[in-house]
C-alpha cells in the first residue's frame, strides 16, 4: 500500500498533512465574514490557511474570548486582538447562521448524521464520549464540516449508534425549518475529499489523496459512496501555501503527529 505521508520536504513535496490541511483551508473559501471554528489541529491550521490567502475576512477566536487578528502559530498566543467575544455573544452568531465549524465525529453515516457521543446503545454504551455537545445545533443553524484523521468503516458506518449532528435523512423528516437550514459542506480525512451531493443529500466522493485510489476509500467506508464516473487528485498545496504552513502556522511540525501515513 502506498505511503502517502513519505516526501522530501526539502524538495518542497507536500506530506499527507499538509494535503489534509489544504483541504480543510478549501472548506472555508468563499465564507466572507463568518466566524470559522475549527477543531483540533488540522482544521485549526486550515482555517488560519484560509484567512492568510483566499478568505481575509474569516474570523478566528484566540480560544478564549477575544477575535485575533492575523496569522498566527498554532501553538502559540495571537500577537494582536481585534475583537471581543464573549461567550454568550456565540450563540448569537450560531443562531443568526454566520459560523462554519469543523467537528470530529466518531461515527458519520451516509446523510451526515454524526455521532460524538456514545458507542452502543445509548442507555448503555460500550463507551461515553464527549456527549452531544454542540453538534445539534450547528447542524441546524450554520454550515458544519468533518474531518476524520482515520478513515474506516469504524467511523464511517451504515447507521450512527447516537445522533448528534443532524444529516440530511432525518432533516428530511423534521419539518421544513431544519431541511431549510441544514448546510453539511465538506468531510475531509486522511484518504479522501466527501460532499453531500449525492442522492438525495448521500455523501460523495470528491477527490482522493495523492497516492489513494478510489477502490481504497470505497473499502475504507462502511455504506456505498455515491461516485462520479471520474474521481479526480486531491489538489496539492501551493508553494505559498506550504511556505504559511511550514514557516508560519505550524513551523513546529505539529501537523504530522496528527496524520501519518499507512
Amino acid at each position: 500500500m502506498t505511503d502517502v505521508a513519505a516526501v522530501d520536504a526539502a524538495a518542497g513535496t507536500a506530506t499527507l498533512a499538509e494535503v489534509c490541511a489544504v483541504a480543510c483551508a478549501r472548506a472555508w473559501r468563499g465564507d466572507g465574514e463568518i466566524l470559522a471554528s475549527p477543531i483540533t489541529l488540522i482544521p485549526s491550521i486550515g482555517a488560519r490557511l484560509a484567512r492568510a490567502t483566499t478568505d481575509p475576512d474569516l474570523l478566528l477566536t484566540d480560544g478564549e474570548a477575544s477575535l485575533a487578528a492575523g496569522v498566527w502559530a498554532v501553538d502559540a498566543a495571537p500577537a494582536r486582538l481585534e475583537g471581543w467575544l464573549p461567550y454568550r455573544a456565540v450563540f448569537d452568531i450560531c443562531w443568526a447562521g454566520r459560523r462554519h465549524v469543523m467537528m470530529g465525529p466518531v461515527q458519520l453515516d451516509r446523510f451526515g448524521n454524526a455521532n460524538l457521543s456514545a458507542i452502543g446503545d445509548f442507555d448503555r454504551p460500550q463507551r461515553a464520549l464527549l456527549g452531544m455537545r454542540g453538534a445539534p445545533g450547528n447542524t441546524v443553524n450554520h454550515a458544519t464540516s468533518y474531518w476524520v484523521r482515520r478513515h474506516s468503516p469504524r467511523v464511517f458506518v451504515e447507521r450512527v449508534d447516537v445522533v448528534c449532528g443532524v444529516g440530511y435523512d432525518r432533516a428530511a423528516t423534521a419539518g421544513p425549518t431544519a431541511a431549510e437550514f441544514l448546510d453539511l459542506r465538506r468531510v475531509v480525512s486522511d484518504l479522501a475529499v466527501l460532499d453531500f451531493a449525492g442522492p438525495d443529500g448521500a455523501m460523495r466522493l470528491v477527490s482522493t489523496h495523492p497516492g489513494v485510489g478510489v477502490e481504497q476509500v470505497v473499502a475504507a467506508t462502511g455504506f456505498d459512496l455515491a461516485l462520479a464516473d471520474q474521481v479526480p487528485t486531491t489538489p496539492q498545496p501551493t508553494p505559498a501555501e506550504l511556505r504559511l504552513i511550514r514557516e508560519v502556522i505550524d513551523p513546529r511540525g505539529l501537523r504530522e503527529r496528527e496524520v501519518r501515513g499507512r
